[in-house]
């Protein structure tokens, strides 16, 4: 179980090491990987919930009070991200915020680690530094809110973060069928507002730019003659080859045979 009340569930749970500070409207929790093994995380409690990864690019999660979040983790070297709890009444006042994944904001992100760095520092004791970190963070919670709203109402599609978490989802879901519901519930809009946001910003609707990512990804894995047409569809989420050919051919002109055949003698071309 969870250190904190209602947070965020991880299983294995004997493969991580938890660790949380309380103070007023707020929890901190650091939680680092023990094991190379698959981590599995889910949350949807009463809490706003941030998380902020330590390693790579420093990416960030923002879950909204009430709303649901999952993703898993195979660390291939040491782990850690904090987890940061904000009761809604804790907040200033602000219009109602949206989910955003995958994102990177170096204020946020700062705050939140500097938060977990004090969290797993057993000589610390300043309950009012937290807090005032803690403020620091709601603000920027809200400052993120307003800066994402004004960029979609500039260009009238999808703000930055939001065509760079739907796009960094279909990439790592390739294979599988994605839904224009969940897609939109990655950026906090309907169904309806979604499509007509993605269309102009991308240029093409959501489906059709997953089958061209597929497609994409195909062309790529047929340039390396080890793998078979029929193990490349797959690999790109078509369960019959007949299927792989026909949207290949669709968006290509050709078959994947032929689009292979075209490599072959472009190299071996004098």
């Amino acid at each position: 179980m969870p250190i904190v009340d209602q947070g965020v569930m991880v299983q294995p749970s004997d493969a991580v090491k938890r660790r949380s500070r309380v103070w007023n409207g707020m929890i901190a929790e650091s939680v680092q990987a023990t094991k190379r093994a698959r981590l599995d995380f889910h949350y949807s409690g009463p809490r706003h919930l941030l998380a902020a990864y330590e390693r790579g690019p420093r990416k960030l999660a923002f879950v909204p009070a009430g709303h649901a979040y999952r993703e898993w983790h195979e660390p291939c070297a040491a782990m850690r991200v904090v987890y940061v709890y904000v009761d809604p009444a804790a907040m200033p006042a602000s219009p109602p915020l949206a989910p955003r994944m995958a994102f990177e904001d170096a204020a946020l992100a700062d705050t939140a680690l500097k938060l977990g760095r004090l969290i797993d520092d057993t000589d610390f004791d300043d309950d009012h530094y937290l807090e005032a970190l803690g403020t620091v963070l709601t603000h920027e919670l809200v400052r993120l809110t307003a800066t994402s709203r004004s960029e979609a109402l500039a260009k009238g599609g999808l703000a930055a973060w939001q065509q760079r978490a739907v796009t960094v989802y279909i990439e790592e879901h390739l294979a599988e069928p994605i839904s224009l519901c969940t897609l939109a519930r990655l950026v906090g809009l309907s169904p309806y507002h979604f499509c007509r946001a993605f269309k102009q910003s991308v240029g093409l609707p959501p489906h059709r730019y997953h089958s061209n990512r597929r497609i994409e990804r195909a062309k790529h894995l047929l340039a390396q003659p080890t793998a078979s047409v029929t193990d490349i569809g797959r690999i790109v989420g078509y369960g019959e080859t007949s299927s792989f050919t026909t949207a290949f051919h669709k968006a290509t002109g050709i078959t994947p045979t032929a689009y292979r055949r075209t490599l072959t003698s472009s190299e071996t071309a004098p």
